[in-house]
């Protein structure tokens, strides 16, 4: 089995694998390309975006610093929304609702690594897929771990760092991420 095949199936893959490199590179010269752009042409933005991301939605809006791993496992709804210095390290599909708004200095990562020192020594990684459901907020320097829902409606306070799914409508905060209420959605 190829390592990317290995990574798509969510097995441990090794990370310097030519073809991973190929496609991540890509993906890091456009970030880059992007940056280049100037904020206030936000059309050529858009496209570049679209270009980079497997799927995007009306109306997107990300701020400057954005990174990501492959750009092409990353899928978004209309009207999303960004702040600077986002991170979404899309090793596996991190697919984001309509609505969602991501505070500055955010990391999202569908990628980890083992515990064993000698599975890092061997440059493995493994990679599960991040959902994140309509019209969720989540604050500034949020860490959003691999194979984690987060349920429609729900607020990410700000430096919370989520490591198992969060319900609809919850409001969580800290670290880890727990719930402190329910919002009633109308």
């Amino acid at each position: 089995m190829k390592e990317i095949e290995k990574l798509q199936v969510g097995a441990y893959y090794r990370m310097d694998d030519a073809e991973i490199a190929e496609i991540q590179n890509k993906a890091i010269a456009l970030c880059q390309k992007i940056d280049t752009v100037s904020i206030l042409d936000p059309s050529i933005r858009e496209q570049l975006f679209r270009k980079l991301f497997g799927s995007v939605g009306k109306n997107p809006s990300i701020k400057p610093g954005f990174r990501c791993d492959l750009g092409v496992n990353i899928h978004i709804g209309d009207n999303f929304l960004t702040n600077y210095n986002v991170m979404i390290l899309d090793m596996a599909t991190v697919t984001i609702g309509d609505n969602v708004w991501i505070g500055p200095n955010t990391g999202i990562f569908a990628v980890s690594h083992p515990m064993e020192a000698v599975g890092r020594q061997e440059m493995l990684a493994i990679a599960k897929p991040v959902t994140i459901g309509d019209s969720v907020w989540i604050g500034g320097n949020v860490t959003v771990l691999m194979g984690v829902t987060i349920g429609k409606n729900a607020v990410i306070g700000a430096g919370t760092i989520v490591t198992c799914d969060v319900p609809e409508n919850a409001v969580v905060v800290g670290n880890p991420a727990r719930i402190v209420k329910y919002i009633e959605n109308k």
